[in-house]
């Protein structure tokens, strides 16, 4: 299974925001940094070959932001890809801080998130970011309405093309739309935690894609025994059938499956061409 389509494409397509065509199956640049998302990479050449590959692939999604490393993720896609490929989207994310203990820590001030933008749009070299997602890191002074203003009107002087939120929910993407539209909801998502569930369906509903960050997370015994059992029936593996059941699950659904390791990569590419059957995929939901 894992070298039988090696094409990002598989997976379908989805148009970003209504005009910025993408891979369903992206890539999430989270984990070229150091140990905890925190400093460089320890085969900084291997994490460069990573990005390269993955363009190769026909990736045209790739997930980054500035606060991972902090900087260092954005530095390696601008060296690796830069000048970028005509159709590559880059998405980031703000909202956070790392400390220098490497804590996460909110970053949601208007004036913060200003800085945050022009500090992706220095490192990454571009003039407009794609999309940028507010990360919500539920502090008790955070206002949805003055940070996703603030984005708004970035958005506006033409330094954002489109938003959206991470770590959301049903009233925050309310509150949100309200402001400006909203291209994607990033939260929690997967085979072992489908709480997210109803609002999945919310954003299939409006058009919004639907971006589950640690989609490989993991299951309970009885679901891992009937990943066991269809990843042996298609002679795929246990991962690659948690991807394709969550590209199953909707048809808002974008992924962006990280990885530092180029086997792993082929092998999350690939699962874009697997095929779960209707009882399949039935009996994971279940």
């Amino acid at each position: 299974m894992t070298s039988t389509n090696l094409d990002a494409a598989a997976a379908g397509r989805w148009e970003l925001g209504g005009d910025l065509p993408i891979t369903r199956l992206g890539y999430g640049a989270m984990q070229l940094a150091g140990p905890g998302v925190f400093g460089p990479p320890q085969d900084r050449d291997g994490a460069l070959a990573v990005l390269r590959r993955a363009v190769e692939l026909g990736v045209n999604h790739i997930d980054t932001s500035d606060y991972y490393g902090p900087h260092v993720v954005n530095e390696l896609i601008k060296e690796a890809l830069h000048p970028y490929p005509e159709n590559l989207v880059l998405v980031t994310k703000v909202g956070a801080r790392r400390g220098s203990d490497a804590s996460w820590l909110p970053a949601i001030s208007p004036a913060e998130l200003r800085s945050a933008v022009h500090d992706n749009l220095r490192r990454l070299g571009l003039e407009r970011l794609d999309l940028v997602n507010l990360r919500l890191m539920g502090s008790p002074d955070e206002s949805l309405e003055d940070a996703f203003g603030a984005l708004a009107e970035l958005r506006e002087q033409g330094l954002i093309r489109h938003l959206g939120l991470s770590n959301a929910d049903s009233a925050h993407l309310a509150a949100a739309r309200r402001i400006a539209p909203v291209a994607t909801v990033q939260n929690m998502f997967n085979l072992a935690d489908q709480r997210d569930a109803a609002l999945v369906d919310e954003c299939a509903e409006l058009g919004i894609g639907y971006v589950p960050f640690f989609p490989l997370g993991g299951s309970g015994p009885a679901a891992h025994t009937a990943v066991a059992r269809i990843a042996a029936a298609h002679g795929a593996s246990q991962a690659q059938v948690n991807l394709a059941w969550l590209l199953r699950r909707s048809p808002a659904i974008l992924l962006i499956p990280g990885t530092s390791s180029i086997a792993h990569l082929e092998e999350n590419v690939a699962a874009g061409s697997l095929r779960l059957t209707d009882a399949e995929v039935a009996e994971l939901t279940a």
